[in-house]
């Protein structure tokens, strides 16, 4: 892993901070130093993942390299060294990034300047992603296909 600190570096946790807080980070980090490097340890390496998958699936990103390893910390009352699995994802700027910054300022600058617009709600739903809002849920329990997964409503 590496031992001197990245400047675009953004250390993933699974309980400090929302998803998206990590995905519009490393957007800023894409536009400001061209590349961002996610790092996580044991549990939070899932959330790390997710955060990577959303940017690259967005074109937001391209993977770059990826290691792993194995990080020791000493904790007091403990009489071994303790090991948890540590991961780190290089991203680069994809080809579209800066066409889909353009895309997402004009369509901010947009919505703010129309009447009645609110931000509280992105496109997509409450989460922001598609398959979220209100008009995604099912009727009958049909399959429905959400980013390239399929979801089978049991109602």
């Amino acid at each position: 892993m590496s031992q001197q600190a990245h400047p675009a570096r953004i250390q993933v946790s699974t309980n400090k901070k929302p998803l998206f807080f990590y995905v519009n980070l490393a957007k800023r980090f894409l536009q400001e130093h061209g590349e961002v490097q996610l790092s996580a340890l044991g549990l939070a390496i899932s959330s790390m993942v997710t955060v990577a998958e959303i940017l690259k699936s967005g074109q937001w990103a391209v993977e770059s390299r990826i290691t792993t390893g194995l990080d020791t910390t000493e904790e007091e009352g403990r009489d071994r060294p303790m090991q948890k699995a540590k991961m780190e994802i290089i991203l680069i700027k994809s080809p579209q990034f800066n066409d889909l910054m353009a895309a997402s300022s004009s369509q901010q600058q947009s919505s703010s300047s129309s009447p009645g617009a609110s931000s509280s709600n992105p496109p997509g739903g409450p989460g922001g992603l598609p398959g979220t809002g209100p008009s995604s849920q099912l009727q009958g329990g049909g399959p429905s296909e959400v980013q390239g997964m399929q979801y089978l409503s049991l109602q």
